[in-house]
């Protein structure tokens, strides 16, 4: 039951493309497994993962399957009698093309075509049966993109460097991880890669982890990283910023999946359009998760409290996907999706209501990112079809409307569009969304995604305009 589950939720197609089954490495949904150990010897050569730690080559100890270019240094033994002692690495590079009309629906950004580029190159050592160290460096470049967010721009700098420790017992499987590294949950709704952006997110971070049955139970404290593009390797993180959680997990009723966790996000100097101070943020989450005979869902909940400054917290989030796929020719898939995120329903009141989406995936809801997830209702019906065993194509259109006319429309990742709070209507607009994904081979995939954006009349009164996004992109890893 446990590989079962662990199989399926390092497939990110249920994340992206609200797929019942898994889609190939073409897809930009990512590996949501946030285990924090090495995989266990395989007899095969592993499957190339977005999270680059997980991939276990020890199988290229056997000769035979030493098959490719670059083998040789995909491993590398360093021990005659063990074969599990072995440096593997590796390479990232990500090519994506973006064409906008409409950043923040026009207002304060004008039209740019810009090119996002973002290499990563990793060493991952093997070692002493039981443990592993793992070190990845990140470029992270721009190219005549006129307004550069934080997300955007992080040349060479330290992404991911921990040390994992991973043994068996006679009840179950314990796994630890210390230094930077990354993590996310279940459709990466709220903790995410943030693959989407150019930068993603690190966390230095402790984290265990003890699996037994079909149990699991993860505690870590971390401080996310905050990104400095000013020069190389001046990343940092530290105590003004934290984010600590304990989880449960467990397989009901066969392989369907049953979550909760609690979360303490910690920020000082906190900035709301109603309320600035230090932010002590009580998250409380739940999630239901399974697919049968065809159908497949995803249901979360998330409660928040605490405060910020003097204001008390009193917000919530949720999102739900349900799908059915016909085995058929093309395997079609029709998906629909509900979301919903509180916004603030009355300022100077001594209570925030606005939904803080905690750290989201940046595609959630389109790679365009036109609005975040906050002060939100959003229902997306959905077609997906595989005409071929690499190509993916999934056609959607999206509805929007804010909870509260009195906060604002939000952009990504929790800005507040300038000019919209306490004007307009619910209606915040409408999209289509086109997406093609292919797989050249295991090593390079391609993917085009177009979205138009219709913006209601709370947009409109605050000087956006409709918006067209166009994004090419090429991946190749090794």
């Amino acid at each position: 039951m446990r590989a079962a589950r662990v199989a399926c939720m390092r497939c990110g197609g249920v994340a992206l493309l609200g797929m019942a089954t898994c889609v190939p490495a073409m897809s930009q949904a990512q590996d949501v497994d946030d285990t924090a150990a090495p995989v266990q010897v395989s007899a095969a050569r592993p499957k190339l993962s977005s999270n680059r730690w997980q991939e276990d080559w020890s199988a290229l100890a056997d000769p035979a399957l030493r098959t490719q270019w670059g083998d040789a240094f995909k491993y590398i033994p360093l021990s005659d009698a063990n074969k599990d002692t072995y440096l593997s690495l590796g390479a990232n590079l990500r090519e994506r093309t973006e064409m906008s009309d409409a950043a923040n629906f026009g207002i304060g950004n004008p039209d740019n075509t810009y090119l996002l580029q973002r290499l990563q190159l990793h060493a991952d050592l093997r070692f002493a049966s039981y443990w592993q160290a793992f070190v990845q460096v990140e470029d992270a470049r721009t190219v005549n993109k006129q307004v550069v967010g934080g997300a955007d721009r992080n040349p060479w700098d330290l992404r991911l460097a921990f040390v994992a420790y991973v043994r068996k017992f006679g009840a179950g499987t314990f796994k630890a991880r210390v230094g930077r590294q990354d993590f996310a949950f279940d459709l990466q709704r709220f903790v995410s890669l943030r693959d989407g952006p150019n930068v993603r997110q690190s966390f230095d971070a402790i984290w265990a982890d003890w699996e037994t049955g079909q149990w699991r139970f993860i505690g870590f404290v971390s401080q996310p990283v905050q990104y400095d593009d000013r020069h190389p390797f001046d990343d940092t993180s530290n105590h003004r910023f934290r984010f600590n959680t304990l989880r449960v997990e467990r397989l009901v009723l066969g392989g369907n999946e049953l979550s909760a966790y609690y979360s303490r996000y910690s920020r000082d100097g906190a900035r709301y359009l109603d309320a600035t101070g230090d932010e002590r943020r009580d998250v409380y989450d739940a999630r239901f998760a399974g697919k049968a005979a065809g159908l497949d869902w995803d249901v979360e909940g998330m409660a928040q409290r605490g405060h910020v400054g003097s204001k008390d917290i009193d917000a919530w989030g949720s999102g739900a996907r349900v799908g059915y796929t016909w085995d058929a020719g093309w395997h079609p898939r029709i998906g629909l999706q509900f979301d919903a995120a509180s916004g603030d329903g009355q300022r100077d009141d001594g209570t925030l209501g606005t939904f803080n989406p905690l750290f989201p995936n940046g595609y959630y809801f389109t790679l365009a990112g036109f609005t975040g997830y906050a002060n939100l209702r959003h229902v997306k019906p959905s077609l997906t079809l595989q005409p071929v065993a690499r190509l993916t194509v999934m056609g959607a259109l999206g509805f929007q409307w804010r909870e509260s006319t009195k906060d604002a429309v939000y952009v990504q990742p929790n800005i507040p569009l300038p000019g919209t709070a306490g004007q307009g209507g619910h209606w915040t607009g409408a999209y289509a969304q086109l997406r093609v994904d292919y797989a050249f081979n295991a090593n390079f995939t391609g993917a085009v995604e177009a979205v138009h954006y219709d913006a209601g009349r709370v947009i409109r009164l605050a000087g956006g305009h409709d918006g067209d996004y166009l994004g090419i992109e090429l991946k190749t890893m090794w």
